[in-house]
């Protein structure tokens, strides 16, 4: 549906729209996921037209991407953190809300507009019910997805684009000067593979011990804030497996972490 959506509403908003993908017969050129390892061809494609910025959902249109002038992916991390960013300027401030496993950013930049962050747990309605606790200006996903209360408590790309737009505008500058903006951070995600008879959660009760110096956060699994950097430690409901999800200054750094705590529940389920 947003091969058909999404060129409309550019459209609408002014915009010279080149589509690529865009007849909505399910058949998908890539795997339909807006990851940076699947978007190439719109990233040549950008580059090829000198397009200002490219666009991409995934096939129910609830998660953005972003492509910079350049070609260069955004990072979906940033899809709210820049929409957040030019809704909390126009406001004065405000609350934003984002699950534990999403950048840290979005933290940065709504405590730079006098607002307060809160994390919830993992999934949309998680998101919702604690924005509406917080009485949240935005709020969403770090995997690209824009919830905005003003019209409608569910991720949206429509609304995400418009207010990205919006965004650009108002500042007049390139996505990549945008991009520029806002703290640089990589989010490494790796995965822990253990047996049936683990118990993970005496596990994980056991590393929020081991770190309780910390900033530990036990709303959906345990997360550990250090100070310039995290690690989330998630069980999976369906298999005997821990997701890891961690993020620093840098790739290497945020990977670092994440196999250093990787190590110490394996230690801990010998």
């Amino acid at each position: 549906t947003g091969g058909i959506a999404i060129p409309l509403l550019l459209e609408r908003l002014g915009a010279e729209v080149v589509p690529l993908y865009c007849e909505p017969n399910g058949q998908f050129p890539h795997n339909p996921e807006p990851l940076k390892e699947h978007l190439s061809d719109i990233c040549a494609k950008v580059v090829e037209v000198k397009a200002d910025l490219g666009v991409v959902v995934d096939p129910d249109v609830d998660r953005l991407a972003i492509i910079d002038e350049r070609g260069t992916f955004f990072g979906e991390e940033y899809t709210l953190v820049a929409v957040a960013d030019y809704l909390l300027s126009l406001n004065g401030g405000g609350n934003t809300v984002s699950n534990l496993s999403s950048t840290r950013a979005l933290r940065d930049v709504t405590e730079r507009h006098g607002g307060t962050y809160t994390a919830a747990a993992v999934g949309e309605v998680n998101v919702v019910t604690k924005m509406k606790e917080t009485g949240a200006l935005i709020g969403g996903e770090g995997n690209g997805g824009v919830i905005y209360p003003e019209s409608h408590y569910g991720r949206d790309a429509l609304v995400g684009i418009a207010l990205f737009l919006s965004n650009l505008a108002h500042k007049g500058c390139k996505v990549s000067e945008l991009r520029a903006t806002y703290p640089n951070y990589f989010i490494a995600k790796n995965r822990i593979d253990l047996t049936p008879s683990t118990d993970v959660d005496a596990i994980l009760e056991r590393v929020k011990e081991l770190y309780k110096d910390e900033q530990v956060n036990d709303i959906d699994g345990v997360k550990i804030d250090f100070a310039d950097k995290w690690v989330h430690l998630r069980k999976s409901n369906t298999e005997p497996i821990i997701r890891v999800y961690s993020e620093a200054a840098t790739m290497e750094d945020a990977d670092a972490i994440g196999k250093k705590l990787m190590q110490v529940v394996y230690d801990m389920s010998k």
